[in-house]
């Protein structure tokens, strides 16, 4: 059983820094993709950043160049580094992979990103 436990969220003004951390159990993030999601108020869930299986990271055009994603497989932990944070990146963010055929996700971290 995949358990993904998401942390770190907060309250934070505009061009801030936080950082999201992902604790994961039973599998291995170097065999696994791993991704973030994000759900602002009143709007769908929207795909953030993934690091695919061999290690490479693609992101979304809105936060390219201000977040990074990251593993530390000693950890079993990938983080979300968020720079330059502007109101619009407000939402609950989500940890995402896909499992032997099934899907998890972490329980969500509210980030708030005030102007």
């Amino acid at each position: 059983q995949v358990q993904l436990v998401d942390s770190g969220g907060g309250l934070v003004q505009a061009g801030g820094s936080l950082r999201l951390s992902c604790a994961a159990s039973a599998i291995t993030f170097n065999i696994n993709r791993m991704a973030w999601y994000r759900q602002a108020p009143g709007k769908q869930r929207e795909w953030v950043a993934t690091r695919t299986r061999g290690g490479i990271t693609v992101y979304a055009d809105s936060v390219k160049g201000r977040f990074t994603i990251s593993i530390d497989n000693a950890k079993n932990t990938v983080y979300l580094q968020m720079n330059i944070l502007k109101p619009e990146d407000t939402g609950v963010y989500y940890c995402n992979t896909v499992y032997d055929g099934t899907e998890y996700w972490g329980q969500g971290t509210q980030v708030t990103v005030s102007s």
